[in-house]
Formats: structure tokens, sequence, C-alpha cells
């Protein structure tokens, strides 16, 4: 699935560019019996129904001529990475250091998996989170996702 992944990454993008928005990843699923390959687009100020419109509008007819690629019928979607979207690399974390984020670890730490705080750094070997004024470190090794989140 990675090869129609990265295809569709590749087909993508200079098309995401075009309407000013990034691409924030690509996922084909099964869920329910049924196949989906979605786009994730983002910018600064905001994604909006007409952004997913136009870049859907496009890349649908670009993926029309490459049918080959997906061998099951699917459904297409495209839209914003979400408020709430998945940090995935360098520079997503740093894009979002200060921001109220939730870590999920793959094994209980002091009793907990789920972890929210505010994200204050992080390198290759680990993540560091600002709690009510404390300092807490994560070893990469031991976390499963970090998400953004809203407070409260």
């Amino acid at each position: 699935m990675s090869k129609i992944t990265d295809t569709v990454k590749a087909l993508a993008a200079p098309v995401v560019v075009k309407h000013a928005c990034e691409l924030w990843g690509v996922e084909y699923v099964k869920e329910a019996g049924a196949w989906f390959l979605r786009v994730f687009i983002d910018r600064p100020e905001g994604i909006s129904i007409s952004h997913c419109e136009a870049v859907s509008r496009e890349l649908d007819a670009i993926l029309d001529l490459h049918d080959d690629l997906i061998p099951a019928s699917y459904t297409f979607e495209v839209s914003s990475a979400g408020v709430e979207r998945q940090l995935r690399g360098p520079s997503d974390f740093e894009r979002f250091a200060g921001h109220y984020v939730e870590i999920k670890l793959y094994k209980a730490k002091d009793g907990r998996k789920i972890i929210r705080g505010e994200l204050s750094a992080w390198d290759d070997d680990k993540i560091e989170l600002d709690i009510e004024g404390q300092r807490v470190v994560f070893d990469n090794a031991e976390v499963a996702s970090v998400r953004l989140r809203m407070r409260g």
C-alpha cells in the first residue's frame, strides 16, 4: 500500500501547491469493507470547503489517468488535516511548539497511557511537555502518537 500512497503523494503535491495549500498526508485504508483514499491538506490560514473541492476536482482527473494504480474500487476524499491532527515529523513539531498536545504511550507511565500538556521540546530521541509548569520527558520509543488537542 505504500506504493499507492507514495504515488498519490507525488501526484497530489503539485496540485495542492497550485491551490496555495500544503500536503499534510495521504492514506489508503479499508473501513467497514470499503476502501478509502484520503488526501489531507492544510494551510496556516485554514482550509475551506472550496480549497478541498478545487484540489479534489483536479486531482480526481489526474487519478483517473492512472486507473491502474489502485486495483479496487474506492471512495476518494480531500479534507483538512483537522484541528486535532497527528504530528508526524520534525516540521510538525517545530510548527506546533508551544501548542497543547496529547501523547499516547505504548505502555502506561505513572498509571497513565494518555498525557496532555504543552509541547516544549523534541528531538530524535525525546519529546518534552510542560504539564502545569512541570517538565516531563518521554523517550520517542515509548510514544505511540502525538496529536494537537484543544484545551478543556
